[in-house]
């Protein structure tokens, strides 16, 4: 029993520093997370070493290039001054939603077989819905179409919207003048009514916070002026007449009338070609008779 006592202490004493045995380890206890916004985000960073016990240790973010956030002992960029690490760990403070992204802890032992480890965490920052920007026109024609639009470009995961008109919530029904659409926040009208007229606000909601809503808007539908309809009902005429011309015309050209117009145009046009010259009888001409004396 003490010779294999004695055999196994060299063996293990081998393997322990062997080139084969895996030197620093990285890892995350929690890799993805998420958190509200102004809270601080706790991304976990762990780490074990064969020999070294001072390792040089690296915090990066991935975006469209790689930036350094914790690097030779000290914060860079916007983390300076709003960041804290213990171990390896990184705590940022009042996050926003600029810090969502994914980052990177890197350990470097110089004095392991293995001198490089490295983990990722991904940080999501939840932001609660903001005021959306609501577009409602002050007023409208009769029979025209409308689209009111309400947007909130902020809130984390994208909110979804609800319109009112009098403060009662709009419901999209198959007898509904008006076509909803939660996901873009758009509220369309093919066409407009005096009943559509009233105050109408856009509510937008995540799963984050409270919802917000825009100050409620005036609409308005008004028939269309004297003078408009003058000028639409003249333009309609002379669309009408423009319509009657064109149709006078091709069934004129259908019908030949145009052709023997153009056969007339080309009979009176035609001229035969002159006749030759008539020929000239030419006299013979006679010797006088010469008298001799």
């Amino acid at each position: 029993m003490k010779d294999m006592r004695m055999l196994t202490l060299p063996l293990l004493f081998t393997l322990l520093h062997s080139p084969f045995c895996v030197s620093v380890t990285v890892s995350s206890s929690k890799p993805k997370v998420e958190v509200h916004e102004h809270t601080d985000a706790v991304l976990s960073c762990e780490f074990r070493t064969e020999k070294d016990q001072n390792p040089r240790i690296e915090w990066k973010k991935r975006g469209k290039g790689v930036t350094f956030v914790y690097f030779n002992n000290k914060f860079t960029g916007s983390y300076a001054g709003r960041a804290t690490i213990e171990g390896a760990t990184l705590t940022i403070h009042s996050v926003s939603q600029k810090d969502s992204g994914e980052y990177r802890c890197e350990v470097t032992a110089s004095d392991d077989h293995v001198n490089l480890g490295e983990a990722s965490v991904s940080l999501n920052v939840l932001v609660p819905p903001h005021v959306p920007s609501c577009e409602v026109p002050s007023s409208v024609f009769v029979g025209s179409g409308l689209e009111l639009r309400c947007k909130d470009k902020l809130s984390v995961p994208p909110a979804t919207y609800r319109w009112f008109k009098d403060n009662k919530a709009l419901a999209a029904t198959a007898d509904a003048p008006y076509s909803l659409d939660p996901h873009k926040g758009t509220l369309k009208f093919q066409s407009v009514s005096k009943n559509d007229a009233g105050m109408f606000r856009c509510e937008s909601s995540n799963s984050v916070g409270a919802p917000k809503s825009c100050v409620a808007q005036q609409l308005k539908v008004i028939d269309y002026p004297l003078n408009m309809t003058i000028l639409i009902a003249g333009a309609a005429g002379f669309l009408m007449l423009t319509l009657f011309v064109c149709f006078c015309v091709c069934v004129c050209k259908r019908g030949g009338c145009c052709n023997k117009h153009k056969n007339d145009r080309r009979t009176r046009s035609y001229k035969p070609p002159p006749p030759p010259p008539p020929t000239r009888n030419l006299k013979r001409y006679k010797p006088t008779q010469s008298f001799m004396v």
